[in-house]
């Protein structure tokens, strides 16, 4: 087997892939969002705040907002965005968040630290630049940072100038990430994004100039008129940046959920064949150069805390994909934004005009969610250990949780032996540990401990 530090390319036939070629969850939570439910309301999380703040050493608290405009649509994104070009909407939205954080923020135990804050979107940087340190100034106003806080945010170089570069650094930013998804002039004219390499790079100086310790760039596979050979001069490019973090993500076709996703020809994607030879070739490129195969669709360098944390098995998964805080209570602000307190989820409302006239009623805005039994809370773990350590120790878990592991998950354990047979994973020893191989279909993996996933009719994007 190879170790977490050293990722062997994986010799995987294309047969293979397309038998395990199915929709299935991403696992940024568990259960997933699917299964929340409008049973759960702002009275429910009210409860688990109090909960929290009754504990001897409530955690610290890691703070999402979710900036949702932006000027035009990328065909491939499946965000809660609002396209729009008036540039006086932040100002409004602003007054909302504030008031949102006016209602969660006395609620809280004193003293609780921010460890993380992150602005998504939408397009943050739709924000004019004393917007932003509008917003910024509120939130530190009401919030205690860690002094080593991370503090980041989502760009994108067509809508990021110098000056917003000025406010991000005063503000102590200091992890950036931004979209890419490919160089290539035919694949950014099907998915109406046209961002030259010379403008991302440029952006990147100004961000490492301006002391950004992190820089990390999103591609996607799997888009219109992507191949091996178009997508490999992007590799080139994006290892020319030397970013310090990479994410690669599966392209997640579901037009009759996304209505501008019918702007992308069914006929112009890729071939499982061709995906499956785009990801072998990337993997191949980024961990040559040096970048960990940290897992599912991320990559690091060796000296990155990402790649500390999996070292000492504190690597965890949230709804932004990899991070390094776990343990945190993560709060999250505007529209469709889901928090996880304690065993409780709660989403917000995506619907713009809804979620602005619960804040501004002095209601909170959510609308579903869910509260977490023990047995969630049990397969939660395996989930997360399966995806961010590729494996697992099941006498020691089972101690953790007092349970006996092979008896309790007998059937799962049982399920998961089609994968052995094929090579994806080892069962022995007391352990579970995922090949290589199985690292590109961890999701099918941990499918196997899901026991909500027959329970659900929802739309998954496919695992490979």
């Amino acid at each position: 087997m190879a170790s977490v530090n050293q990722f062997v390319v994986p010799v995987v036939d294309e047969a293979l892939i397309l038998k395990y070629d199915q929709p299935g969850p991403r696992y940024t939570s568990y259960p997933t969002a699917p299964l929340f439910t409008d049973r759960f309301t702002a009275a429910d999380l009210w409860a688990e705040i109090e909960a929290t703040n009754a504990a001897p050493q409530p955690p610290p608290l890691s703070l999402y907002f979710h900036l949702p405009f932006c000027e035009s649509v990328c065909f491939f994104c499946g965000c809660n965005v609002t396209f729009t070009s008036d540039r006086t909407r932040p100002v409004g939205y602003t007054e909302i968040l504030i008031r949102e954080m006016d209602m969660i923020v006395p609620r809280l135990r004193p003293g609780r630290p921010v460890a993380q804050l992150h602005w998504g979107g939408g397009t943050p940087t739709f924000f004019s630049p004393p917007q932003l340190q509008a917003l910024f100034d509120a939130i530190r106003s009401r919030f205690a940072f860690a002094e080593d806080a991370e503090i980041g945010i989502e760009i994108d170089p067509r809508e990021t100038t110098p000056e917003h570069f000025d406010v991000l650094a005063r503000c102590r930013f200091n992890r950036l990430s931004m979209g890419i998804q490919d160089f290539d002039p035919k694949v950014q004219q099907a998915v109406n994004r046209i961002q030259p390499e010379d403008l991302t790079r440029n952006t990147i100086e100004t961000a490492r100039q301006k002391g950004f310790s992190s820089i990390s760039v999103d591609l996607i596979y799997g888009l219109p008129h992507q191949s091996e050979a178009t997508f490999a001069k992007t590799l080139d490019a994006i290892l020319r940046l030397d970013p310090d973090r990479i994410a690669l993500f599966n392209f997640a076709y579901l037009p009759k959920q996304i209505r501008h996703q019918k702007a992308i020809e069914a006929t112009a994607l890729p071939s499982p064949r061709e995906k499956l030879a785009i990801l072998r070739r990337a993997i191949a490129e980024f961990t040559r150069a040096g970048y960990r195969f940290i897992g599912m669709d991320h990559f690091a360098k060796p000296d990155d805390p990402m790649c500390r944390a999996q070292d000492n098995g504190t690597l965890y998964r949230n709804f932004q994909g990899y991070t390094t805080h776990a343990g945190c209570d993560l709060f999250a602000f505007g529209v469709s934004a889901i928090s996880s307190v304690g065993r409780t989820y709660g989403q917000n409302d995506k619907n713009s005009r809804e979620y602005a006239a619960a804040i501004g009623a002095g209601r909170l805005a959510i609308v579903r969610g869910l509260r977490m039994s023990d047995e969630d809370i049990l397969r939660r773990e395996v989930i997360m250990r399966l995806m961010c350590d590729f494996a697992l120790d099941m006498p020691a878990l089972g101690a953790r949780f007092g349970i006996d592991f092979p008896k309790h998950f007998a059937p799962c354990l049982e399920a998961l032996r089609p994968l052995e047979a094929d090579g994806l994973v080892r069962i022995a020893d007391g352990r579970i540990e995922v090949s290589p191989a199985g690292r590109l279909l961890i999701r099918n993996i941990c499918m196997a401990f899901d026991e909500h996933l027959a329970k659900t009719s929802a739309q998954f994007s496919r695992t490979v």
